[in-house]
């Protein structure tokens, strides 16, 4: 897959989350087709522009250096919160991804046809 073609793809699936909702990097990149390492790279070199803090890692964290501004737009959004830390609640939080893939799949159907 072409770079540039992978990066969109990701991209239109963090825009697919909806608010107050979070994906995992594994979540994305399940429905991309391609390793949660290039899901977490993407989103550190162009991520700026979509809702990033919508993305966490399993555990619902982010980078130390992001979760001062994830945690004003987790507000925002209402997202669940877990009670001992300020980070998302995951059982709660976690978006569907069975419906996030097919909102993905609507959203790049011009894409891959």
């Amino acid at each position: 897959m072409d770079h540039e073609f992978r990066t969109e793809l990701v991209l239109r699936c963090v825009e697919a989350i909806p608010p107050g909702q979070v994906a995992t990097y594994g979540d994305v990149a399940a429905i991309v087709g391609c390793g949660p390492r290039i899901v977490g790279t993407l989103m550190a070199q162009v991520g700026g522009g979509v809702c990033w803090w919508r993305v966490v890692n399993r555990a619902g964290r982010l980078p130390s250096r992001l979760l001062d501004d994830a945690r004003v737009h987790w507000a925002a959004e209402g997202t669940a919160l877990r009670g001992d830390a300020p980070l998302p609640d995951m059982a709660r939080a976690r978006v569907d991804v069975a419906r996030l893939d097919a909102n993905w799949r609507t959203a790049t159907a011009e894409l891959t046809q």
